[in-house]
C-alpha cells in the first residue's frame, strides 16, 4: 500500500439498521473530501453498492479484500464480510448489531497495526451489540481495554470542549465512582490532549461542581468539599491551571465556558446536555487519551429517520475533519519533543 502522504481514515459502519451507511456516503460523495484523506469503510462492498443505491447516491467505491489493493482519491470498502445481510431500517436487531462489532474490531486491529491513520466510528446502538465477545457501555470503554494509555470521552467544537469524569455510569453510580485518583487521572489526561492534540500550550480547565451548587456547603452534599476541592487543590500544586469547582446550572448559560480551554463535567447528562444544546449538529465525540485517534460524530443511530435519506452528515464530516486535525497536531507535536515519554502516545 502506497500511502502517498495521504492520510488514510478508517470508518466502522455502525449499526446498519441505523443512518450510519448514508452520512459515511453523503460524507464522501463530496470529491473534495478525497483530497484530504483516503477513506476505508469495514464493510462489504456489497453492502455498501446497496446504501449508494438506496440513497441515490454518485460516488466510486472501490471493494477491497486487503489495504494492500487500497486506491486514493476514491471510497475504499474493506470487505469484513461477504455474505448477504437483511436490512430493515429503524429495526433493533442484535444480528445487526453483531456486523456493527465485526467492522469495529477489524478497524481496530488495522489501527493498532498503523495500516489506518485514525478511526472514525459510525452510531452503534449499544443495547444491540452486546454478547459474549463485546460487553462495553460504548466505543470509549472497548477502545481503553484495546489500546495504550488512559481514554476519556472529550466532546469537541470549533468553540467548546467538554470532557467526563464519570461517562456511561448510571446516576445511582456517579457519585462512588469519582475518587480523587479518578480526578487526577482525567485531569492530566485532557490537560495532555489540549497541548499535543489541540496545540495550546498552557489550557486553562474549568471543573463543574458534583452536586447542585456544587454542594452549598454540604447542605446539597459533601463530596464537593471532601473529595473534589481537595483533590483540584492537589492538582493545582503542580501547576496547572484548573478552576472550580463551578455549580453547573449556571455555568454555561453566563458564558463562563468561553474563558476556558475546556471543561470537566462530572457526569454525562452534566457535560452532554449543554454541550449538544450549544453545538448539535457540529459537534464530535473524540477519545482523549489514547496512543491512537478517534472520533465520532455526536448523535446516535436515529432509527426514527433511518432509511429515509434526510439524515445530516455534518457532524460525521467534522468527526472526520478532527481526526484529521488532531493526528496533524499530534503529529507536530512529537517533531518537536524529544521525550521519548511522549512518543509512545503515537
Amino acid at each position: 500500500m502506497i500511502k502517498q502522504n495521504k492520510i488514510v481514515v478508517g470508518i466502522s459502519i455502525g449499526d446498519l439498521n441505523g443512518i450510519g451507511p448514508e452520512i459515511v456516503l453523503k460524507t464522501f460523495q463530496d470529491q473534495r473530501m478525497l483530497e484530504f484523506c483516503t477513506p476505508v469503510i469495514f464493510a462489504s462492498h456489497k453492502l455498501m453498492t446497496y446504501f449508494k443505491r438506496e440513497y441515490d447516491l454518485r460516488c466510486n467505491l472501490n471493494g477491497i479484500d486487503t489495504l494492500d489493493a487500497l486506491v486514493h482519491k476514491k471510497i475504499n470498502i474493506l470487505n469484513v464480510w461477504k455474505e448477504q445481510v437483511d436490512i430493515n431500517f429503524g429495526k433493533e436487531n442484535s444480528n445487526i448489531g453483531s456486523y456493527a462489532i465485526k467492522s469495529l474490531k477489524s478497524a481496530v486491529s488495522e489501527l493498532k497495526k498503523k495500516t489506518i491513520d485514525v478511526l472514525v466510528t459510525a452510531p452503534i446502538n449499544k443495547s444491540n451489540v452486546q454478547s459474549e465477545n463485546y460487553n462495553f457501555p460504548g466505543h470509549t470503554d472497548y477502545l481503553n481495554q484495546e489500546l495504550e494509555g488512559d481514554s476519556l470521552m472529550l466532546m469537541i467544537s470549533n468553540s467548546l470542549r467538554v470532557g467526563l469524569l464519570t461517562d456511561h455510569v448510571a446516576v445511582k453510580d456517579v457519585v462512588k465512582n469519582i475518587t480523587d485518583k479518578l480526578i487526577e487521572k482525567k485531569i492530566n489526561t485532557i490537560h495532555k490532549s489540549l497541548i499535543q492534540d489541540f496545540g495550546i500550550i498552557k489550557p486553562k480547565i474549568a471543573v463543574l461542581g458534583i452536586n447542585p451548587h456544587t454542594g452549598d456547603y454540604g447542605v446539597i452534599g459533601t463530596e464537593d468539599d471532601t473529595v473534589l476541592r481537595p483533590a483540584l487543590d492537589n492538582i493545582r500544586k503542580n501547576g496547572k491551571l484548573v478552576f472550580g469547582p463551578y455549580a453547573a446550572d449556571s455555568f454555561f448559560g453566563s458564558e463562563n465556558y468561553k474563558n476556558f480551554d475546556a471543561i470537566i463535567a462530572s457526569y454525562h447528562d452534566q457535560g452532554l446536555i449543554p454541550f449538544k444544546t450549544l453545538t448539535f449538529g457540529s459537534g464530535v465525540n473524540y477519545t482523549a487519551g489514547l496512543n491512537r485517534i478517534r472520533t465520532s460524530p455526536d448523535h446516535g443511530t436515529a432509527y426514527d429517520i433511518a432509511g429515509k435519506n434526510i439524515a445530516n452528515h455534518e457532524s460525521f464530516k467534522e468527526a472526520v475533519f478532527s481526526a484529521i486535525n488532531i493526528y496533524k497536531k499530534r503529529k507536530e507535536y512529537l517533531a518537536m519533543s524529544s521525550n521519548p515519554l511522549h512518543s509512545k502516545m503515537y
